[in-house]
């Protein structure tokens, strides 16, 4: 940990499950306190993640996010219940709504109004967990059901949604957020503040602000190190949600808010976030510069020597 704040390890999905399952087994031995799966377009996240928790024992196992559209609330619950008996008790579950592109226009699913869709899944979600039962009668779901899994406590829910509304929810409803693109200073006076006064005033405990960030150890040319990370990030610069987030920061390009620099530097860095309140780094190394390999395994040095401290 650094400062308090937990270190985790954002893990490639670009890759076969066995890959997966290696790097899953080789941060826990590297001492990261978590590692977290995407649900993109490769393997299931939850999936994984169960398997994963077979051949493991210490280390947090997380999704960043689970699109909600796409799964029935309650199915969402048993299918995570599920992942956090076969893993006992590490999930932490990161939901969100997506973006309208792929709900609409891949699944052919409406994204009216995501907000309030993202706090009726939440109050579902957190009945089925917490009370193993739930009567919901909402706009957009009607929901009577019970669940029965043995095995499986509470995890936390963690929503990946960015606008104010989103901010509310994660503090009011659920267990904190997930981040990405988002900057350092709206993290700091913006993000962070929101989700922290919307628990204090639905009477919850501080929430998890689990921030994702691109990681570059390197020497020397930053600027092009942060180029590099925009070219390989270019679609978050697109998306709209992300997009605001990059304007809230005033950064023009998704390296702008990536961390960038020497070991000392990147640690400055990161004890800055942590005294901001995040209370778990999402780190997601690229590799940069004319040895992209050196700088990745720099980068992974660098972050398991803080996850270890």
């Amino acid at each position: 940990m650094l400062n308090g704040m937990r270190i985790g390890l954002g893990i490639r999905v670009d890759q076969g499950l066995d890959g997966i399952l290696s790097d899953v087994r080789a941060a826990e031995v590297a001492g990261f306190q978590s590692v977290w799966l995407a649900n993109i377009f490769g393997v299931d996240a939850l999936t994984a993640l169960a398997l994963a928790g077979r051949e493991t024992s210490r280390i947090e196992l997380g999704t960043a996010v689970v699109p909600t559209h796409s799964r029935h609330p309650l199915y969402m619950a048993q299918q995570a219940l599920t992942v956090q008996a076969a893993t006992g008790g590490r999930l932490a579950l990161g939901i969100g709504p997506s973006h309208k592109v792929v709900i609409e226009t891949l699944l052919g699913l409406s994204y009216a109004r995501p907000a309030r869709h993202v706090r009726e899944y939440v109050e579902i979600l957190h009945a089925l967990v917490h009370q193993g039962k739930v009567a919901h009668q909402g706009v957009q779901y009607r929901v009577q059901g019970q669940l029965q899994i043995p095995d499986a406590r509470p995890f936390p829910i963690l929503v990946g949604g960015l606008g104010e509304r989103m901010r509310r929810i994660a503090g009011s409803l659920a267990d904190g957020t997930i981040t990405w693109m988002v900057g350092k200073r709206t993290l700091r006076d913006v993000l962070i503040p929101d989700v922290n006064s919307a628990a204090v005033s639905a009477g919850r405990a501080a929430p998890r602000v689990v921030a994702s960030f691109p990681i570059a150890v390197c020497d020397g040319d930053t600027a092009a190190a942060r180029e590099t990370i925009s070219s390989a990030l270019a679609i978050y610069g697109q998306l709209p949600s992300y997009r605001a987030m990059l304007d809230l920061e005033g950064a023009a390009r998704p390296g702008d808010v990536a961390l960038v620099g020497s070991e000392s530097d990147i640690e400055r860095e990161l004890a800055e976030l942590a005294m901001a309140g995040v209370t778990d780094l999402l780190a997601n190394p690229i590799p940069v510069g004319a040895d992209p390999r050196s700088s990745a395994r720099r980068s992974h040095a660098l972050l398991a020597d803080l996850a270890r401290r």
